[in-house]
């Protein structure tokens, strides 16, 4: 090799070494800010960080669904929706999910994070305008259908009655029960400000459906809403239902819409048959758990009182907890202690300040529950 051909490649391969670099260099700064985030496997602990509200993951309805669905279809789809992965319970549970929430028809993701990027994309026309505190899967809708979002102010109905009159937005997104704070949207002054300006209100429903409304049908019903063709549902499987997927609702018309032209429902692969029946069995015991339902707000009530922290709409209750390092400190001493809880630090927070997140699972023992209580408060700063 030439001198010249060395240092050629030389040249080459430095911008490659100062990408790695500075992902290095970003990430020490993470750590010394203690933004670091760790994928681990899940230990032993009373659970107080999933989302699996009702404990549906392990009933034995739920199990034996999807290991029949199992043993007849296989592990996975085969393919897109509109290829191979579309079979009988998928569509059942579309219908049965439109019939639960009173929409007119729906349709499925592989996830929730899909889900929303479909019905954003697939509605925005025109500027788009989010809660300040919507889910991060709708800003990254937002951005890939317009570029760049505007936001209103957290449940501030003055600064939304303000936009919608300045920038006419085509759509409105928000979320029922916010996942972070665990508080509700008020759903029927909303519908009257989009309804008002001509604008689509699109109610992310992922912390509600299973836990909120007549049967579990979310917030959107309980508001009285259902079957507004001004609104689009979208909702993740993921959470009361235990399984995994996504669901856009609304509209007939939505759903041959989506069909024809969403990227994220045409080209991703069908979520599995088992998962698909797992779920549509988990959806059958939810609209019958009012019990469950009960339950799950007394305990929210109790964790919110005992913590010092608002009253949750639903199975969230989000205490401050300081800084990042702070929070990461009494999540790890919950952790030593047997008891598994969230740890929200910015950006994940839409309020810049870091929280524990505790979710309420009545699939935990009522004496569990009380006991990982107690740890979480004496593991407290």
């Amino acid at each position: 090799m030439t001198a010249t051909r060395g240092r050629a490649g030389a040249e080459a391969r430095r911008p490659v070494e100062a990408v790695w670099d500075r992902l290095s260099r970003k990430a020490d700064l993470r750590a010394k800010a203690g933004l670091t985030r760790t994928a681990r496997p899940r230990a032993q602990a009373v659970d107080l960080a999933g989302n699996d509200y009702l404990g549906l993951s392990q009933h034995p309805r739920v199990r034996d669904a999807a290991m029949a669905a199992l043993a007849e279809y296989g592990l996975g789809a085969g393919g897109s929706r509109l290829v191979r992965g579309t079979t009988a319970l998928h569509e059942a549970f579309e219908a049965d999910f439109a019939r639960h929430t009173g929409t007119g028809t729906a349709v499925l993701y592989s996830s929730g994070y899909l889900a929303n990027l479909g019905a954003v994309t697939a509605l925005a026309s025109g500027p788009v305008l989010l809660d300040a505190h919507a889910h991060a899967s709708l800003h990254d809708a937002a951005r890939l259908a317009v570029g760049r979002p505007e936001t209103f102010a957290h449940n501030d109905l003055d600064d939304l009655e303000h936009r919608l009159r300045t920038s006419r937005p085509a759509l409105v997104g928000v979320e029922s029960v916010y996942s972070v704070l665990g508080d509700a949207a008020p759903l029927r002054e909303l519908h009257a400000l989009t309804s008002a300006h001509g604008a689509l209100l699109l109610v992310d429903e992922a912390h509600a459906i299973g836990t909120v409304g007549p049967h579990g049908a979310g917030g959107v019903a309980a508001a009285g809403l259902a079957g507004d063709p001004g609104i689009v549902v979208t909702a993740t499987l993921s959470k009361a239902l235990g399984a995994a997927g996504g669901v856009v609702a609304g509209p007939a018309v939505l759903r041959r819409h989506l069909h024809d032209t969403g990227r994220t429902f045409i080209y991703d692969t069908a979520p599995p048959p088992a998962v698909i029946a797992g779920a549509a069995a988990a959806l059958g015991i939810a609209r019958e758990s009012d019990a469950a339902r009960t339950e799950l707000a007394r305990r929210a009530a109790l964790a919110a009182a005992a913590l010092a922290a608002p009253a949750p709409a639903a199975g969230v209750c989000s205490p401050p907890a300081g800084d990042a390092r702070a929070a990461t400190a009494w999540a790890a001493r919950c952790a030593e202690r047997g008891v598994a809880v969230g740890c929200f630090r910015p950006p994940s927070t839409p309020d810049h300040r870091s929280r524990l997140r505790i979710t309420v699972n009545t699939g935990v023992p009522a004496a569990d529950f009380a006991h990982a209580l107690d740890t979480v408060l004496e593991a407290r700063p």
